[in-house]
């Protein structure tokens, strides 16, 4: 999820595992996903955040609060600025491990996936494709590997300085009603 910044800070942790209803709620609202995004590029202030995402400090602050209670989120240093102490908020982990959702439950990651697409500028490069096969199960669990090796090599290739891109995947065995 994130990687070490400019000042040189490293997640203390490798993941954190989202357990309880708390964290669920946490991150199941698109301004904290978004919150969460910025300080993949490291650690940053509250007004840093609220510039970012052009929200209000306010709606900031509550929002990184939220996060810090659900353990997603601490401050890693202060400063103090024109007699405010200004605190610097990173993630606790290099990623968060979601449960899996229930029958019937969305699944926050791709909504919140296909809101960011929404934001996308017109003339940004995409590609989008959805494809529908017919695997064995041992094919199955061999291609979910290899999309999993693929995905942490484009993590392991991060470059803080280049533009942001994501990735979204959705590999599944469709139910009932659905395009089979």
């Amino acid at each position: 999820m994130t990687g070490e910044d400019d000042a040189g800070y490293v997640p203390p942790e490798e993941a954190v595992h989202i357990r309880t209803t708390e964290q669920l709620r946490a991150v199941n609202n698109l301004v904290r996903h978004r919150v969460l995004a910025v300080l993949r590029d490291g650690p940053a202030t509250i007004t840093q955040i609220a510039d970012r995402l052009d929200l209000a400090k306010g709606s900031s602050s509550y929002h990184v609060r939220v996060l810090e209670r659900a353990g997603l989120v601490h401050v890693v240093r202060t400063r103090q600025v024109r007699g405010v102490i200004e605190r610097y908020y990173a993630h606790v982990a290099r990623r968060i491990d979601l449960p899996e959702p229930v029958g019937g439950e969305r699944d926050v990651l791709l909504q919140h996936a296909v809101a960011d697409l929404a934001t996308a500028p017109d003339d940004a490069p995409r590609y989008v494709r959805m494809q529908h096969t017919r695997l064995a199960d041992a094919q199955f669990a061999e291609f979910e590997r290899r999309l999993g090796e693929l995905l942490d090599e484009l993590r392991d290739a991060r470059d803080a300085d280049a533009p942001a891109a994501t990735v979204a995947v959705a590999f599944f065995r469709p139910g009932p009603g659905a395009a089979r």
